[in-house]
């Protein structure tokens, strides 16, 4: 039974050490915080392919923009100015937010700050990618396709609640930290969840075989289907 826990624990670890080689040059030091503001229109796209890649800092996301993205970025050494970049093919974009490769996780007292609005009405599929840090995802007003998060070590919060357009799946794995996630009570869950070293807890939801899920399950016409694992750490859900 523990070399059952321990195992996930290590590929978690594994990760966390690998996961974009995120480190401070020795050359560049902290200096004045800076403030940059980016915008990215829809361009004629009706929905679009949103990938967030950063390899340490705090991840802020939410809804409201009047654009595709509305965002402000805040960070402490040129070279952590993120790329941004959106392309449209017919109907689709794909926005990438990537921070600068080369890098270390050992940023000590540094300031790495990205704070995103993504538009409410765009029918969103995202992906994030969080090395180390804390992951703030507010992305309950978003007309949401699909969700994919990858985080290394950190704390991660996921709120989901609001009123949901469709059915979509969420796919979510951890490494080191603590995982919140709130799910909304009008539509259909079921939550396929696994921890390494760490507890697992379901409110207002119930535990099926393997699986979890709420009263809505199999009654709502949508249905948000959640493949959770974590390293170490605690995951919780709340459906209520």
């Amino acid at each position: 039974m523990l070399k059952n826990a321990i195992w996930p624990a290590l590929v978690a670890i594994g990760a966390v050490l690998s996961f974009g080689c995120f480190y401070v040059h020795d050359s560049e030091t902290s200096g004045p915080v800076q403030t940059e503001s980016r915008a990215v229109e829809l361009g004629g796209a009706e929905s679009a392919r949103v990938e967030v890649r950063m390899g340490a800092g705090d991840l802020n996301i939410a809804g409201g923009a009047q654009k595709l993205m509305e965002a402000e970025f805040r960070y402490d050494r040129p070279s952590w100015k993120p790329d941004v970049r959106y392309d449209v093919s017919g109907l689709k974009g794909v926005l990438t937010i990537q921070q600068p490769q080369g890098h270390s996780f050992n940023t000590g007292n540094a300031k790495n700050e990205w704070n995103l609005k993504l538009n409410n009405d765009a029918r969103i599929d995202m992906t994030v990618a969080l090395g180390a840090g804390e992951g703030h995802l507010d992305l309950g007003t978003l007309a949401l396709k699909g969700l994919d998060i990858e985080m290394g070590a950190g704390e991660l919060r996921v709120d989901l609640r609001g009123s949901p357009r469709r059915s979509y799946d969420v796919r979510i794995r951890g490494g080191v930290g603590d995982a919140n996630i709130y799910l909304p009570n009008k539509a259909g869950i079921i939550a396929d969840v696994k921890g390494g070293l760490g507890a697992i807890s379901a409110h207002g939801m119930e535990q099926r075989g393997d699986s979890y899920v709420n009263s809505a399950y199999q009654k709502s016409e949508i249905t948000i289907h959640l493949d959770v694992k974590g390293g170490i750490g605690s995951i919780n859900l709340y459906a209520e």
